[in-house]
């Protein structure tokens, strides 16, 4: 059965050899992009539209129309192409989508059986829209419906895309559809015989026979998923690109699920406000079927969207079942029996998982939440009260601690021998309890700094640190640093801020949160955000450059796709266990050894 997609939502496809339908009220512009994993095209795979029609496995119409049909076979696709972006664009300078009746896709086979329909509703101003992507998953394709596009037309669109001179393409684009029009409205030169149609018959060869019908494909099962199946030049790569692809999959089913929701909803006000304008209709048998029939559709539209969620839900579910247990350390959760045989690595890391994201519709499935290292912004652990969150403070700020040291310790413990070391900052030794896993393994640098003194010093020696290594980048003479100098990145560990800073201190303190990453000087706080209250405006360019985490779950991460509230919860240890004791043993063993 024909698939009624939502925007956001995806379908896979049970075919490589497809066409796709586009109708639309007025004449458009339509378009392929070929992209990479990221969707964006390279050199070398370009765009198949009306000025060039046909690309390997591509080809689209050669004149702007109100109806189309687009071929692809994606078995002929090149393997750097992961993804087929569906353009269509209104050819005229003040044209909006928005103006005109949503334009429609299908999708089928090479048989012209249906797969999904995509209605583009909802559009504004825009006068260049993506109507779907085609995307490799698992081995297989998917089609996804998006419907989203730009009201500053199609150069916009085709930079996003990264696309090379999208500014000339447009302008070819839109003069290739121009003149394809004027050819197609141009009358038929007349035949050899007084002006008349041309009759092509052949004089000999009969006329082929009709297609007979062919039957219906049979649905395919869904593939068994693999862990590391995504693209990637290793397996960490792979599970990497995986990860991410899940946790996009997982956003745009949740979206497409509450946009059916929003829709339906608003569909039912209208078709009961129209019910009940006519008097004659509030009441007796023809004023309830109004009302029946009408939540009936609504009824209708959300099973067949929650159907389509449950299903994605199933699907990803199962992934992550074959997926969690083949991440290495630094994904993996402390529970994983990997880190019982942990060694200490020779290569630094892709990524390090911070914690795991989910959403109120998959409460069940969680997402590893993974950050490139090194670390590109520095880290907070908000030890605040969140509206959740009914432990008292000094309950706050342990957990918020153990959580800090849980990231510490997986940060030394996934990094080569010496190229990672940890450094603390306690100026009233509130966090010994938490900290004692560093402090009594000797996997710290040295003791945690107290009072302001302590603070004053430990500060003003990384900002010494970050203020070299710039001065030996900026002029490329590197190996020019000190003999003896410590290349390893520093992880400086704050707990209780702003508590023992002064001006001072917290000036060097916001230099090392700005320019440390770049020099190998990372930054984790351990801080409630009210207790600088005092000091107004002053730290908010601060805590904006920190990543902010929570030690209880709390909904405050948005993703760049559709905008959700993706509730994070920490990664640690399990309770009364002593895999971060034997973690931090071999790191602090690896460490001496290395000497």
């Amino acid at each position: 059965m024909v698939a009624e997609l939502v925007r956001g939502q995806n379908h896979p496809l049970p075919r490589t050899r497809l066409e796709i339908l586009v109708s639309a009220e007025v004449p458009v512009l339509v378009a392929a992009a070929l992209g990479d994993e990221g969707g964006r095209v390279q050199e070398g795979h370009g765009i198949a539209h009306h000025g060039a029609p046909v690309l390997p496995g591509i080809e689209v119409p050669r004149a702007a129309a109100a109806e189309h049909r687009l071929s692809a076979d994606l078995g002929e696709l090149s393997e750097a192409v992961h993804r087929v972006t569906v353009l269509l664009a209104l050819p005229g300078p003040a044209a909006r989508f928005g103006a005109t009746a949503a334009p429609r896709t299908t999708v089928t086979d090479a048989d012209g059986t249906e797969i999904v329909r995509f209605t583009l509703a909802g559009l504004d101003a825009e006068s260049a829209v993506v109507a779907l992507e085609l995307y490799r998953r698992q081995g297989g394709w998917k089609v996804r419906a998006v419907g989203q596009g730009y009201a500053e037309g199609l150069t916009a669109l085709l930079a996003d895309l990264g696309l090379p001179g999208a500014r000339e393409v447009a302008e070819a684009m839109h003069e290739a559809g121009r003149l394809g029009a004027v050819l197609a409205a141009a009358p038929p030169k007349a035949g050899p015989s007084e002006g008349g149609p041309v009759d092509y018959t052949h004089p000999v060869r009969q006329a082929s026979p009709q297609p007979q019908p062919q039957p219906q494909p049979q649905p395919q099962p869904q593939p068994q998923p693999v862990a590391g199946d995504a693209p990637g030049w290793s397996m960490e790569e792979r599970l990497y690109n995986q990860v991410w692809g899940m946790f996009e999959d997982l956003a745009r089913s949740t979206a497409a699920l509450r946009s059916a929701a929003d829709f339906a909803g608003a569909r039912l006000d209208r078709e009961l406000d129209e019910a009940l304008a006519d008097p004659r209709a509030r009441i007796g048998g023809a004023g309830d079927a109004a009302r029946k029939a009408a939540r009936a559709k609504h009824d209708e539209l959300m099973g067949r969207a929650q159907a389509a969620h449950d299903r994605d839900l199933a699907q990803l579910t199962a992934e992550a079942e074959v997926v969690e247990p083949a991440l290495p350390p630094a994904y993996a959760r402390w529970d994983s029996p990997v880190w019982h045989g942990h060694r200490m690595p020779t290569e630094v890391p892709q990524a390090v998982r911070l914690g795991d994201l989910h959403l109120p519709e998959s409460a069940s499935l969680r997402i590893p939440m993974l950050v490139r290292l090194p670390l590109e912004r520095g880290l907070w652990v908000d030890s605040g009260a969140t509206p959740a969150d009914f432990t008292d403070s000094a309950e706050r700020r342990r957990l918020a601690l153990e959580v800090a040291v849980a990231l510490a310790a997986r940060l030394l413990a996934v990094h080569p021998v010496g190229e990672f070391s940890v450094e603390v900052i306690d100026p009233a030794g509130a966090g010994a309890g938490p900290l004692g896993a560093l402090t009594r393994t000797g996997a710290l640098t040295g003791p945690p700094a107290r009072g302001t003194a302590g603070v004053a010093q430990a500060l003003e020696s990384l900002t010494r640190r970050v203020d070299l290594v710039r001065m030996a980048i900026g002029g490329g003479a590197t190996e020019a640093l000190p003999d003896g100098f410590d290349t390893a990145r520093r992880l400086l560990m704050v707990n209780d801020f702003p508590q023992g800073f002064d001006d001072r201190a917290l000036t060097r303190l916001r230099f090392l949160a700005d320019e440390g990453p770049a020099a190998g000087v990372h930054l984790l706080l351990v801080a409630d955000r009210a207790d600088a209250g005092e000091y107004g405006p002053l730290l908010d360019p601060l805590w904006r450059s920190l990543t902010r985490l929570t030690p209880s779950p709390d909904d405050h991460f948005a993703d760049p796709w559709v905008g959700h509230a993706w509730t994070f919860e920490p990664s640690l240890p399990p309770s009364g266990g002593a895999v971060l004791q034997q973690v931090l043993s071999k790191v602090a063993a690896a460490r001496i050894k290395g000497r």
